[in-house]
């Protein structure tokens, strides 16, 4: 798919990666970008830069996606491709209160969730859409230091394959993007953490990857080309993928806390 001409939605556009894909994206002559994130004040931010439309929209709510949604498609037109970007880090492991769990949870999956529950049955009716959720190596490997990360991004990478294997026939594309560390916000305090040791890429690139895959319609986005290596040692030798993680935890276990 090319962007020309197209109304694309981004959440999490306030900074990082999705700020960097709406100044990506922009170059590309999209008709219309949205600009979403919890941060109002840096959505409109990303949005003046491209001259778009900021939404502040707290994605840990079904309303809020399902709200902003339907004002896009009835004041803009409908949603071309949507950019399912927000994502937070929650360290530790089973410990980790259930509160805190519920919230990476609803954040990083149920948000593409809610956005597939509404927007699908739209995209269907006028015989296809885009959607591009933004997951991590981590949902293809795991997290050191992370449960909550290293599992609901796992989730993630397992609904964006529902998705593509069951909405494909209704001419609805589907991508994940699953980078190492890029320089973010959530990456703040964490440059010499395990997810940094092939390189902390900047955001530019990763929109970049993204463009590309978005053209050629290709499901698995990695800016980290080393992730493929390891996905494919991983499943070559699982139990040597296992002892290898636990050597890398018992360096940078800590890394998070």
């Amino acid at each position: 798919m090319e962007l020309k001409d197209k109304i694309i939605v981004i959440t999490g556009a306030a900074s990082g990666i999705g700020r960097a894909m709406a100044l990506r994206f922009a170059q590309d002559g999209p008709a219309h970008i949205v600009c979403a994130d919890l941060n109002g004040s840096g959505a409109a931010e990303t949005a003046k830069l491209v001259n778009g439309t900021g939404f502040e929209v707290n994605v840990a709510r079904e309303v809020e996606i399902a709200g902003m949604i339907e004002k896009v498609e009835s004041a803009i037109g409908p949603i071309d491709l949507f950019c399912s970007n927000a994502g937070i880090l929650t360290p530790g492991g089973a410990e980790v209160p259930d509160e805190d769990w519920q919230r990476i949870w609803e954040v990083n999956v149920m948000a593409h969730v809610w956005a597939a529950r509404h927007l699908v049955p739209l995209m269907k009716e006028r015989g296809g859409g885009y959607l591009l959720n933004t997951a991590s190596a981590a949902g293809l490997l795991n997290q050191v230091g992370s449960a909550p990360y290293g599992v609901t991004k796992h989730a993630a990478v397992g609904l964006a394959e529902w998705l593509a294997m069951t909405h494909g026939d209704d001419g609805i594309k589907v991508s994940v993007l699953c980078p190492q560390a890029v320089r973010t916000e959530m990456t703040r305090g964490h440059e010499d953490g395990v997810a940094a040791q092939d390189g902390m890429l900047e955001p530019e690139p990763v929109a970049e990857a993204c463009v590309q895959a978005i053209r050629d319609e290709t499901f698995l986005v990695l800016p980290h080309e080393e992730v493929l290596g390891y996905m494919r040692n991983k499943t070559e030798n699982y139990d040597r993928w296992i002892g290898g993680m636990r050597k890398l935890n018992r360096v940078y276990g800590d890394k998070l806390t």
